[in-house]
């Protein structure tokens, strides 16, 4: 596993990131890596996102307009001609 080093790191971030890991009991390491495992999505986690984003898709393509009423169009029509 590879090792990561982090420089200059400003003492705000780093009172905090300390004040957090004592909170959730863990090494500044550990929260660091719990951190970034939170923020940054994996190669597997941008597959799944991408499916879904197509899931999402083909269910908006074959669900047709059920909402009565006027089309944006005709209600803007219908304001101007007052």
């Amino acid at each position: 596993m590879p090792t990561l080093y982090v420089e200059n790191v400003p003492e705000e971030v780093y009172a905090s990131l300390r004040a957090r890991a004592r909170s959730n009991r863990r090494s500044i390491s550990a929260e660091t890596l719990s951190l970034l495992e939170q923020v940054l999505p994996t190669a597997a986690e941008l597959r799944k996102r991408a499916a879904f984003f197509q899931r999402i898709q083909r269910i908006r393509r074959s669900v047709k307009e059920t909402r009565p009423g006027p089309s944006a169009e005709d209600l803007l029509r219908e304001d101007r001609s007052r």
